[in-house]
């Protein structure tokens, strides 16, 4: 008798047998021993204390600077959380001063360019958890940016449009591959996206799960799927 089948005779059928091991089976994973709040109390906040005391260790000596050497150049005060991002392709990485990057992130960069893409962030950047950016050409990050967990910055797609030639394995065409900029102070959501030759304009918000096919003006809400303009943003927004 198999595995699934051993399963299967245990849960169904009616034999007292497989019916008690059943139980005794499923007693036994959902076993627990007391958790005394004087004692599971304490074992927690020491258990926290231990996992923050490590990972500011391993930041500090190990994942920080080891980042570093990937980067072209890497201004003062960076702080690299949760690991180290994932980098793929030839592309060059400038970071200015006071940038926070989580370690869940991938950069990658256009295999298939004549020339090498360029990932240029600014000062006083945030970029979340499970962010991609991919680099076709140029990506352009300006100062005060927020970019918040699950965004994607598409420069390039990856693969052909026609259908034998992504079958085949062929690059992606130079049409298209475009520039993204994010001008100083915008903000991306959570799960945003923003496609090849977009620009979106200083100090623009732009809503969780929007997908950006167009350039967007300065100082404005905009939000859905391609996101347009919802609403400028009030001069008390602006300068609160």
């Amino acid at each position: 008798m198999n595995i699934q089948a051993t399963r299967h005779w245990l849960k169904h059928s009616p034999s007292p047998v497989a019916r008690g091991l059943f139980r005794t089976l499923k007693a036994c994973l959902h076993m627990s021993i007391p958790a005394p709040k004087l004692i599971v109390v304490p074992l927690y906040q020491l258990t926290r204390l231990t996992q923050g005391l490590w990972e500011n260790m391993t930041r500090t000596i190990w994942w920080t600077p080891v980042f570093k050497g990937r980067l072209h150049h890497v201004g003062k005060n960076f702080y690299l959380y949760g690991g180290m991002p994932l980098v793929s392709g030839p592309l060059s990485i400038s970071m200015g001063d006071d940038c926070r990057v989580s370690g869940q992130t991938t950069f990658s960069g256009r295999t298939c360019s004549n020339e090498q893409p360029q990932l240029l962030i600014g000062d006083n950047i945030d970029i979340g958890w499970q962010t991609t950016i991919a680099v076709g050409r140029k990506v352009v990050i300006g100062d005060n940016v927020r970019i918040a967990g699950r965004a994607f910055l598409a420069g390039y797609p990856g693969h052909p449009i026609n259908a034998q030639d992504r079958a085949a394995g062929m690059p992606e065409l130079d049409s298209q591959v475009g520039d993204i900029i994010l001008e100083p102070d915008v903000w991306l959501a959570t799960g945003v996206s923003v496609m090849a030759g977009v620009t979106i304009g200083h100090g623009t918000i732009v809503a969780a799960g929007s997908v950006v096919t167009s350039d967007l003006p300065p100082n404005v809400v905009a939000g859905g799927i391609p996101a347009k303009v919802l609403r400028n943003l009030t001069v008390e927004e602006m300068t609160q």
